[in-house]
């Protein structure tokens, strides 16, 4: 069997990570499995890029200034919605013409336009897609918040400022359900929050969606000696270490003023698990939000080298994640791997990665106090059960050799 991967790039971003993992995961189980991408970022053979010409910045330009036209010239929430409006055709490609199976991950950004969606739908071939997030099943928005206009049909998306050049959303919306109704494709979430969410989409339906999640590669995140972790990263050998990954404190959805909110509220009522603490905040936007944060900090710029990234793991005790809207991410699943228990908010499919109070705390959704609570839980509890609990959870759940023997049966269904 021949498995194509289709994702806009191959490294960069949760489902570039998530896509290259089940490629990697594949192989392992006997199928020939490569990925079709637009961003290459290594020399790995069986990563094809379509060539990153001239024409793919155009792409990626027409869209986002349309986006931005239409939304009555206003960046606001630029990157959160797609209109698929230029990409590339990629039926005519080898490793196309080649797969059994073509398997769409997040294909945004100007990599693939809803008519490229259409002939990869109406081609012939067994037609996978892994949502990563809601894009598939909503008109034009990757998150839809409280909006569950999907449901029925979307329209005047409340992400966008107005119509000044027609109703995106709806446009979008019609031409999706047209392609789809006509085509037979399997919808796979990473979550079952993600699933749950598809199946309630009028675009959906008619159509085979199941719950998969992301795997990940348990003989390279696996738990290591904290003492030894924390002298290679040069951390203190004493003391609480809680880890944070930071990129844009500005995204509402990432939660951060929770975390502050919760952090202040430790100083306050619990001294000296403060004075205890300190944050490692790993990102590029690490720096820049030291006064933002009531505890002391370490910043860590950008991690690419993944063994430079578990050893973050294996030196903290806690690892956190205010986000308040979320599939399946890759970072809590890492966390777990290596044994550090995680704290996160009631929401997407966080709670079915953190078992409350085995291997970490989930707290109620947008409550501070309760996070707060989470921390203070973690890092006062029996680290060594915590630990032990959360490496179980991911081998019961997440290696490469389960979760690619379900995809395995979707493929041959």
């Amino acid at each position: 069997m021949r498995v194509l991967i289709i994702n806009t790039s191959e490294r960069i971003g949760g489902a570039a990570i998530a896509a290259n993992r089940l490629m990697q995961a594949l192989k392992k189980n006997g199928v020939k499995a490569r990925m079709l991408v637009r961003d290459k970022q290594t020399d790995q053979l069986t990563v094809v890029s379509i060539g990153y010409g001239w024409t793919q910045p155009i792409k990626f330009l027409w869209e986002r200034v349309s986006i931005f036209a239409a939304n009555k010239f206003s960046k606001r929430n630029l990157f959160l919605v797609d209109i698929a409006n230029a990409g590339t055709d990629i039926t005519k490609n080898i490793e196309f013409e080649r797969a059994d199976v073509i398997h769409l991950h997040w294909v945004n950004q100007g990599y693939l336009s809803i008519n490229n969606l259409n002939k990869i739908l109406h081609s012939g071939k067994r037609v996978v897609i892994t949502m990563h997030d809601q894009w598939y099943f909503t008109g034009i928005c990757h998150y839809s918040g409280d909006c569950d206009k999907y449901t029925s049909h979307c329209h005047h998306c409340t992400l966008m400022n107005g119509t000044a050049l027609g109703d995106f959303a709806s446009q979008l919306f019609d031409k999706k359900q047209h392609i789809y109704e006509d085509s037979k494709v399997t919808f796979v979430g990473c979550s079952q929050w993600m699933a749950n969410l598809a199946r309630t989409s009028a675009l959906t339906q008619g159509h085979k969606v199941v719950s998969i999640p992301n795997a990940i590669n348990t003989e390279q995140f696996r738990p290591l000696n904290k003492t030894a972790a924390r002298k290679e990263l040069c951390l203190p050998l004493k003391g609480k270490l809680l880890l944070f990954g930071c990129q844009r404190i500005t995204d509402e959805r990432k939660g951060f003023r929770y975390l502050v909110d919760a952090l202040q509220i430790i100083k306050r009522y619990n001294p000296e698990i403060a004075q205890n603490t300190e944050i490692v905040v790993v990102g590029g936007k690490a720096d820049s939000i030291s006064r933002h944060l009531p505890f002391s900090i370490i910043p860590v710029s950008y991690v690419s080298d993944p063994q430079k990234m578990i050893a973050l793991y294996n030196a903290v005790d806690l690892y956190v994640t205010p986000s308040l809207q979320d599939n399946l991410p890759n970072t809590i699943m890492e966390a777990l791997a290596c044994g550090t228990p995680c704290v996160g908010f009631d929401v997407g499919g966080i709670p079915e990665m953190i078992d409350h109070k085995k291997n970490g705390y989930v707290a109620r959704y947008k409550d501070s106090a309760d996070f707060a609570e989470g921390i203070k839980w973690v890092l006062t509890s029996d680290h060594d059960t915590l630990s032990t609990k959360a490496r179980e959870k991911v081998m019961n759940n997440y290696t490469e050799d389960i979760v690619a023997k379900k995809y395995i049966e979707v493929y041959e269904d």
